[in-house]
């Protein structure tokens, strides 16, 4: 089966079915990449293949992310609601954290029992990694009550202690405030659009009854003792039980087995291809690919802190051998040892052409190898 075709397709039936605009966008969450994040160059994509599209008055959004950029997820939000006339997102996997607040703005939210959205939280770059900011605010604060407590903390905690800054918990703290507010103004002028009466006593509702319900709302889902962790799946039930209202898509068979079919070829991509995302109209579709950080790498032996490291990558698409090393130090004899050995410098991109036209995204190799030596490649 060709899997590209058949997504397109399977778009084009859903179109056809729901009478609306099908805009797919998807990650493979499991792997290994620092780029399958929500990022801005995402809103450049999507903004590229939606816009000037007047002949689309409704557009579905078919959304499966680990969360990411909030900043990115209002650029996207405030483009599609300003560019068509209902928005509704679709969610059959998971859509967490930035992306749980992309799909609170929906007119309509359809879900499958597989879907799953998350705590609000904003993602956030510390050092090297990409972290929950609610996650580092609570472990900050662990630290401060046990050294209130006992007085001094362990030698380890200490050191990463000392190195945050109060600019950076100022960041983190302003970074969930955002979310909580973007969650809060989006339910209101979205989702709560056309609610125009209570559905049991009939009560005409309130530009305060809609900002009330807003913020209990936006407070359940900050309410991270609640779900426990960052990761957590939050379900249908739990939505509708603190006010969301969910169209359920498993109640109507056609709809659910396209759906799901999406979701099963989406999968197969990115198992059988370096696809890490995917963007797709049933016109259109933009693969963005990488290869994962995990492959082996090499190390000069018996020295603690080396100076260079190489790495054999292979073509995902020919299979042909690419020879590179990286660079911790601003020694010229280096660039001449590996250049005499066949040896090409990691690029300052973190992309390789090869001769077949495949382009290498070596980003998560990059981050692997930082994060394991503690050092910035040059």
């Amino acid at each position: 089966m060709d899997l590209e075709n058949e997504l397109l397709r399977l778009i084009k039936e859903y179109n056809k079915l729901r009478d609306t605009f099908l805009f797919v966008y998807t990650s493979a969450i499991g792997k290994n990449i620092p780029a399958v994040q929500i990022m801005q160059d995402d809103f450049y994509t999507i903004y590229d293949l939606l816009s000037n599209r007047n002949d689309i008055k409704n557009i579905d959004f078919y959304i499966e992310t680990p969360g990411g950029s909030g900043e990115t997820a209002e650029d996207i939000v405030r483009f599609l609601h300003g560019n068509f006339e209902s928005v509704s997102f679709v969610i059959s996997g998971e859509a967490k954290s930035a992306g749980t607040i992309i799909v609170l703005s929906g007119d309509a939210i359809l879900m499958t029992k597989t879907g799953s959205l998350g705590p609000i939280d904003a993602q956030m770059k510390i050092g090297r990694s990409i972290i929950s900011a609610y996650d580092y605010m609570e472990w900050v604060d662990d630290k401060r009550e046990e050294a209130e407590k006992n007085s001094k903390l362990n030698p380890f905690d200490a050191t990463m202690v000392a190195q945050i800054t109060p600019g950076e918990l100022g960041s983190v703290y302003h970074a969930l405030k955002f979310a909580e507010d973007l969650v809060v103004e989006w339910l209101i002028n979205y989702k709560f659009k056309k609610w125009a009466e209570t559905e049991t006593r009939k009560i005409p509702v309130t530009m305060e009854m809609k900002t009330n319900r807003a913020n209990e709302i936006a407070k359940e889902l900050t309410n991270h003792s609640k779900w426990r962790s960052h990761g957590r799946s939050i379900k249908i039930d739990d939505l509708e039980k603190i006010g969301i209202k969910i169209t359920k898509v498993d109640d109507d068979p056609k709809l659910s087995d396209i759906i799901y079919r999406i979701q099963t070829v989406c999968r197969l991509l990115f198992e059988s291809t370096t696809a890490f995302k995917i963007f797709a109209t049933h016109e259109n579709k933009i693969f963005k690919q990488a290869v994962q950080s995990g492959m082996p790498i090499k190390f000069p032996q018996n020295i603690a802190q080396p100076d260079v490291v190489e790495i054999d990558q292979k073509c995902p698409k020919c299979g042909t051998s690419h020879k590179i090393y990286g660079k911790f130090s601003q020694n010229k004899k280096i660039d001449v040892d590996f250049g005499n050995k066949g040896f090409k410098p990691f690029p300052k991109d973190s992309k390789i052409k090869c001769a077949c036209g495949f382009e290498i995204d070596l980003s998560g190799i990059r981050n692997q190898i930082e994060i394991q030596t503690g050092r910035k490649l040059l």
